[in-house]
């Protein structure tokens, strides 16, 4: 494969197929890596399981996977969760040219949210005393029509990350959660820096300094540092 772009038809029948064989709760997404990190999304079927629509952002494990800090390996039958709490079975297949570079995904999400629900149901009705309760699904990937909230979920998480309010996080404690952003891929997002620096109670210029630390930490004692 050359590109997304060259494979767009083929692509597009697969994804078709797939909609079409599980019904309107499922939803495809073909993400090209090739755009912007807010219009990675070159077309989607079922787009109202998640709100979204053709030239959407990508998700957050797509930054991660862009920022190179997790590796593009293809994910099957993980739990994740939208905004308006709808839980989804989904799966991630990356895509690669020629060369072996990732240049897309094709996405899979499952609206399972009534089945769960009937499953919880089913089991607070058989459930016997002595038995382990019925465990809470985990979620981890964050779902969104907007890159913008989906920076303002992975501060927040950064920040309960750290473990302390901002305002008596020492400059450790503010590294960690910058660390916990540009894992994640934040800074991809267009104009992040700003947002994050506000959120940190940070000026660009420590943040950026900070940054450095973090991505260089050999040079930390080379480098002058503002204090936070």
């Amino acid at each position: 494969m050359k590109n997304i772009e060259s494979e767009k038809k083929n692509l597009i029948k697969i994804m078709h197929g797939i909609a079409k064989q599980f019904g309107n709760g499922c939803e495809v997404v073909l993400h090209d890596f090739g755009r912007d990190h807010d219009h990675t999304i070159l077309a989607i079927e079922n787009g109202q399981v998640t709100n979204r629509r053709a030239d959407g952002p990508i998700t957050s494990h797509g930054l991660e996977v862009m920022r190179g800090t997790k590796p593009a390996t293809d994910e099957y039958n993980y739990i994740n969760q939208t905004q308006n709490g709808k839980l989804l079975r989904s799966s991630s297949i990356y895509l690669n040219d020629d060369d072996g570079k990732v240049v897309g995904s094709l996405c899979i999400n499952l609206d399972i949210t009534n089945l769960i629900a009937t499953r919880n149901m089913l089991d607070n009705l058989i459930y016997v005393q002595g038995e382990s309760a019925p465990q809470q699904m985990d979620t981890a990937e964050i779902v969104t029509n907007d890159v913008n909230e989906m920076l303002d979920i992975l501060i927040q998480k950064s920040i309960r990350y750290v473990g302390v309010p901002v305002a008596t996080m020492t400059r450790e404690d503010k590294m960690k959660g910058l660390q916990y952003l540009d894992e994640r891929g934040a800074f991809l997002i267009k104009k992040s820096s700003d947002r994050i620096a506000q959120s940190y109670d940070i000026s660009r210029f420590s943040l950026y300094n900070y940054l450095d630390t973090v991505r260089n930490p050999d040079n930390g004692e080379k480098t002058g540092r503002a204090t936070p």
